[in-house]
This record gives structure tokens, C-alpha cells and sequence, in this order.
């Protein structure tokens, strides 16, 4: 039973202490990590220097007069050997170690008779004692979610997880990098607000206590950072945590990293260069190189991406003109696709609905999606040759979307008249319709330049590495599990 094997750890805990061990010491010796250790094995073995290794013990193989150990740490894996007549303690070392065990093993290098690489203990240190054993194998444990709840676990043992998160790290320094040579400056912006904009999604709301006031958490970047191009900033970004509280599958989470930039004088057309060739920096270098593979299909990101017309691959599609349908005509549409309805859905959800459903399956090679109908977007600039259109794009691949970008609306008798009609849609029950935001109005009124917008989430890292979205974070949110042993 578990519970017999943790009370025996236990024991062996309290057996330390009573021999004057301190089984979580502050620190420990260690000289080299095990891939230093091996790479200068040859010099180190020959001037018999001793050396001090840590890892974890992965494997203990007790032969009497000898035991051998395996270490393992972020570095590589080496085995220690413990001998009667070489290491002090010999016999009670061997009655209070496990599997689990971090351990300090100082002594020098040699060959054993079978030619493993090995460091022989002339002394051990304790760097931490387990109390809880080990599963003998992860690489079975087929469920998901016991995976993801000890992910501590399978990072540990599994090094395609551990690279995982080093591409991940390396996803993000490549963009961050990209933006700072382009000379955008990051900023910081708070994760608390009073009105939640810049997306159409569900809030969080959480209580400030020493402000006795209710906040949301944000669902997005974008106005925070928009209000500071009336501040004479030109290009501004940020790398932060957004909040949405909406449903999860295999592209969604409620809590995510996103990245999102504005740039002074700047329209549509400039961020769709930009956004190529940002896309195929982090692509090459997180990847290797600019083909990917996408749920079996393979992605050419490598080739000039091409524009698709919103409105005529719409229209082609469900024989409806998304710039003049009505409601009646959309809903109509959307029940024949058998799309379930919320009430209260306006013109710009249900258009968004049925293109997810007909349109956005057939997008698989790399391209940006352009001018959709004003109804969708609430804060794109309107087109000059069709104000029924505004100047958006999203960046489609893979039968899906990956970042988004805008000629931002700086008009705020526009920008005041579309909050109003989004608050319509909230008052008949549209829980994710925007809300009207008078601290970023008063903010457009003093005046904002023509900017242009973009923003993309850490679903682009997912998308390439062809995994859901949760199994590329950390720690994703799950459900509280009840207590267990």
C-alpha cells in the first residue's frame, strides 16, 4: 500500500535525524554538473580529482559490499558506486536511501569493469530525502490529466517535455527580440480593471480589498496599451497574462500569455510585413526550419502568403453578403448548419459563427484573412472604399487562426457609437459583447495618431508543436482534485 511505503519513508526520515544528518540542508557540495563531469571525464578520471555530483536517484542496485546508483539531474545521468571500504557510514547509508532521493556524491572519477562512466562515493551529503515513491515508470501513463496535474513529474522524466518548454522559452525571447531590434519598447500594464476591453469574451471579476471595489481581470492588452500612443510613444508592446472565463478545448484556455503591439502612423498593410516576417523568425527558429506538420497536414509557412477576401469567400461559401445580411437571414443560415444559438446573438457573432463553420476548415496554407465586415470588429478602422468593411486581418493556417492585426480605429464619435451598439448586445444578452469604456474614450478624444495593431497567443507555439493548447503549458488550470494519499 502507499501508505505503508510513505510511513517506512518516514521512518528512515526520523532515522537521518537521529544520526545527525539534516535531510534538507540548505545547500550541498556540487563541483560540476554530470555533463560537465563527463565531458572532462578523461582529465578529471586521470588526475583522480575528486568531484561533487548531484542528481536524483533514480535507481539503487545494492550487491551487498556495493551498491550502485543511478543520478540523474537536468544535465545528464551518471552512476555512483558506494563501496564498504571506501565510504564511511557504508552500512546505514544503504538502510535510509531511496528512490527519489537527491544526493550529493563526492569522490572521483573511474571506468567500471563494464566501462560505465562513474563516480565513486568517498562521501555522501543529502541534498533532499522523499517521501513519496516514485512511479517505477511514466513513460505508461497514457492519461492526460495525471500527467498534466504532476507535470513536475513528467518533465522530470520525460525529455521531450523538458525540451518542450526550452522551445517554448525560445518561442518567446525570438519575438520579444524581433520587436526590440524593430525598436518597440515593452511596457507593462495591470492585470486589474475596471471596464474589460479589447476582445469580446467573458470576464473574471475578483474583489480588491483594500479598495473595497469588485475588478475584472483583463481579457486582453489592447486598450491599456492603445491609450499610451496619445502619451507620444510611436511602438509599444507587451508579453502578459490575460484572463477569459469561456470554455476550454483543444485552442482555448482561461488563462493564457499573449502578446500584443501598436505602432504610431502605421496601417494594416505595414503590420502584414511585419507579421510575415515575424511569423517566419520564430517559426525557423523554434522549429528549425519553415515546414510544419498540423493535426497530418504539413504547412508551408516559407512561401509569400496570400490574401483572402473575408466577404467573397463568405458569400462563396453560404450565398450570403455578410456586409448587408440581416439578422434573420444569419440565423436562418446558422440553424440550417445546425450551429447552436445563445440568445441575443447580433449580426457580428452569428457572421463570425457560420465562418468558423463553412469558411475557416478550408484555410489550411498560410495567409492573411482581410476586411471583414465592420459588424465582427468593433475596434478596426472602417475601409475609405467600403465603410461596411474594416482594415483587418488574421493570420489563417492550419484551418485555423493564429494572430490578428488592425488599422486601429482612432475616431471616437465612431469608436463611442460602436461601444453603444455592443452594450445592445450585452442588454439582450450577449454575455461577451464589449462594454462602453469612458476612461479609453476620454483617452481618444485627446487625440490618437493613425495606429496599426496585432496581437497573437502562445495557440501559435501549440499550433506548431501540434499539441492542444494546455499540454504546451506548465501548469495549465484544472479541475481540484479531492484529497488523496
Amino acid at each position: 500500500m502507499l501508505e505503508d511505503l510513505i510511513a517506512e519513508r518516514r521512518k528512515k526520515l526520523e532515522a537521518l535525524k537521529a544520526h545527525g544528518v539534516e535531510p534538507y540542508p540548505v545547500k550541498v557540495p556540487r563541483t560540476h554538473s554530470v555533463a560537465e563531469a563527463k565531458e572532462k571525464f578523461a582529465s578529471l578520471s586521470k588526475a583522480k580529482k575528486k568531484v561533487s555530483l548531484v542528481g536524483r536517484v533514480m535507481s539503487i542496485r545494492d550487491q551487498g559490499k556495493i551498491v550502485f546508483l543511478d543520478l540523474r539531474n537536468e544535465s545528464g545521468s551518471i552512476q555512483a558506486v558506494l563501496k564498504e571500504e571506501s565510504l564511511k557510514d557504508f552500512e546505514f547509508w544503504r538502510t535510509v536511501l531511496d528512490r527519489g532521493d537527491f544526493l550529493s556524491v563526492t569522490g572521483p572519477l573511474f571506468v567500471t569493469k563494464r566501462g560505465e562512466q562513474s563516480v565513486e562515493a568517498k562521501a555522501l551529503t543529502l541534498a533532499s530525502k522523499s517521501l513519496r515513491p516514485m512511479p517505477s515508470t511514466w513513460y505508461g501513463v497514457e492519461d492526460v490529466e495525471t500527467r498534466l496535474r504532476e507535470r513536475y513529474l513528467d518533465i522530470f522524466f520525460s525529455e521531450e517535455a523538458r525540451e518542450l518548454f526550452r522551445k517554448k522559452a525560445g518561442f518567446w525571447d525570438t519575438i520579444r527580440n524581433f520587436l526590440k531590434k524593430e525598436g518597440f519598447l515593452e511596457v507593462e500594464t495591470p492585470v486589474f480593471e475596471i471596464v474589460p476591453g479589447g476582445a469580446e469574451a467573458e470576464p473574471f471579476i475578483t474583489h480588491h480589498n483594500a479598495l473595497d471595489a469588485d475588478f475584472y481581470l483583463r481579457i486582453s492588452l489592447e486598450l491599456p496599451l492603445k491609450k499610451l500612443m496619445a502619451s507620444g510613444y510611436e511602438k509599444v508592446f507587451e508579453i502578459g497574462r490575460i484572463f477569459r472565463n469561456e470554455g476550454i478545448d483543444r485552442e482555448h484556455l482561461q488563462d493564457y500569455t499573449q502578446l500584443e503591439f501598436y505602432w504610431a502612423y502605421r496601417d494594416y498593410h505595414d503590420l502584414m510585413k511585419i507579421t510575415e516576417a515575424l511569423f517566419k523568425e520564430t517559426i525557423k527558429k523554434v522549429t528549425g526550419g519553415l515546414t510544419t506538420m498540423h493535426q497530418g497536414k504539413k504547412i508551408e509557412w516559407g512561401k509569400k502568403w496570400k490574401k483572402i477576401e473575408y466577404c467573397e469567400v463568405f458569400q462563396e461559401a453560404n450565398g450570403l453578403d455578410p456586409r448587408t445580411a440581416n439578422v434573420e437571414e444569419l440565423r436562418a443560415k446558422a440553424q440550417a448548419l445546425k450551429i447552436a444559438l445563445e440568445p441575443g446573438l447580433g449580426r457580428g457573432r452569428l457572421i463570425d459563427l457560420i465562418y468558423k463553420k463553412t469558411v475557416r476548415p478550408n484555410l489550411i496554407q498560410p495567409g492573411f484573412l482581410v476586411n471583414p465586415p465592420v459588424a465582427i470588429e468593433p475596434l478596426a478602422k472602417r475601409m475609405a472604399e467600403d465603410p461596411e468593411r474594416v482594415e483587418r486581418f488574421q493570420v489563417v493556417a492550419g484551418a485555423t487562426e493564429l494572430a490578428k492585426g488592425f488599422s486601429e480605429l482612432n475616431d471616437p464619435l465612431d469608436q463611442r457609437a460602436r461601444f453603444e451598439e455592443q452594450m445592445k448586445l450585452r442588454e439582450a444578452g450577449d454575455t461577451e459583447a464589449q462594454m462602453i469604456d469612458e476612461e479609453f474614450l476620454r483617452a481618444m478624444e485627446y487625440g490618437f495618431p493613425p495606429i496599426a495593431g496585432f496581437g497573437l497567443s502562445e495557440r501559435l507555439f501549440a499550433f506548431l508543436m501540434d499539441k492542444p493548447l494546455r499540454e504546451t503549458v506548465i501548469y495549465p488550470l484544472m479541475r481540484h482534485r479531492k484529497n488523496e494519499s
